[in-house]
C-alpha cells in the first residue's frame, strides 16, 4: 500500500509541493505591510492581456498629470513597465510588494506604469515567464497601433508616450527584464511604434555560484522599495 502524498518543497507556508506533484498554494498570506487600496495622486485599474492565459496586468495613471508646464507645451507621460519578483514562483500585481511600489513609481515619476502578471513555476516551467513579459510587450504595442479593438482609454487619451518606454524588473523580475533586453534590446524598432530607451534591474536574482551583492543584502523574507532604500544607504 502506497504511503499519502507529503510535502516534499515548502516556501514560508506560501508555496508547497507534494511528493506527487501536487501544488499547493495559500490563498491567505500575511503581509507585512499594508495594501495601499486608495492614493487620491493616482488612479489604477486591471486589464486583461492575454486572454489563452488569462494574464493580467494593472495599469496606473497620475490622477492629475503635469502635463501642461509653465512653458504651456503639452508633456506626454513615460511608460515604465514594472516586473515583480517573487523566484519566479511566487508574486502578483496585487501584493503590496508590488502593488504599492507601483503606486509610488507612478505618482513619484509622473509616469504611466503597467505591471504584468506571468505564469508561475512549478505549474509552468521557465521560459514561460519570458514568454508572458514579452506577450505583455507585444499588448502594449497593440495598444499604440489600436489594433483589433483592444485600445484602452487611458493608453490612447493622447497623453502616453510609447516612444519612451522603460523596462524595470524587481529580483526575478530583473531577470526577466535582462530576457528582454537580450529579445529586444534597448531601442528596438521590434516593438515600434513602442520604444524601450532602457531597463532597470532592481536586485535582480541570477542563479551563480558566486554569491551577488543583492543575495548578501538585507534577509527579510519580502524585500520592499524602502527596506533597499535603507540598506543601500549603508552601503559604502
Amino acid at each position: 500500500m502506497g504511503s499519502f502524498p507529503h510535502i516534499v518543497e515548502d516556501c514560508l507556508g506560501v508555496l508547497q509541493v507534494l511528493s506527487d506533484g501536487t501544488v499547493f498554494r495559500s490563498k491567505t498570506i500575511q503581509f507585512n505591510m499594508p495594501v495601499i487600496h486608495h492614493q487620491n495622486s493616482v488612479d489604477f485599474k486591471d486589464a486583461m492581456f492575454d486572454k489563452t492565459h488569462n494574464l493580467h496586468l494593472r495599469i496606473y495613471k497620475p490622477a492629475s498629470a503635469s502635463n501642461f508646464p509653465p512653458n504651456g507645451r503639452p508633456h506626454k507621460l513615460p511608460i515604465v513597465v514594472f516586473i515583480h519578483g517573487g523566484g519566479f514562483c511566487l508574486g502578483s500585481r496585487t501584493w503590496p510588494t508590488c502593488h504599492n511600489s507601483c503606486l509610488r513609481f507612478a505618482s513619484g515619476l509622473n509616469a504611466v506604469v503597467i505591471a504584468p502578471d506571468y505564469r508561475l513555476a512549478p505549474e509552468h516551467r521557465l521560459p514561460a515567464a519570458m514568454d508572458d513579459a514579452a506577450s505583455a510587450m507585444r499588448w502594449l504595442q497593440s495598444q499604440a497601433l489600436g489594433e483589433n479593438g483592444v485600445s484602452d482609454a487611458w493608453l490612447n487619451s493622447g497623453e502616453v508616450d510609447f516612444d519612451q518606454v522603460f523596462v524595470l524588473g524587481d529580483s526575478s523580475g530583473g531577470n526577466i527584464a535582462h530576457h528582454l533586453a537580450v529579445r529586444l534590446g534597448a531601442g528596438s524598432t521590434e516593438l515600434a511604434p513602442v520604444r524601450v530607451r532602457g531597463y532597470v534591474l532592481l536586485a535582480p536574482f541570477f542563479g551563480g555560484v558566486v554569491r551577488t551583492r543583492s543575495e548578501s543584502g538585507p534577509s527579510e523574507a519580502l524585500l520592499n522599495l524602502d527596506i533597499l532604500d535603507r540598506y543601500f544607504a549603508m552601503v559604502p
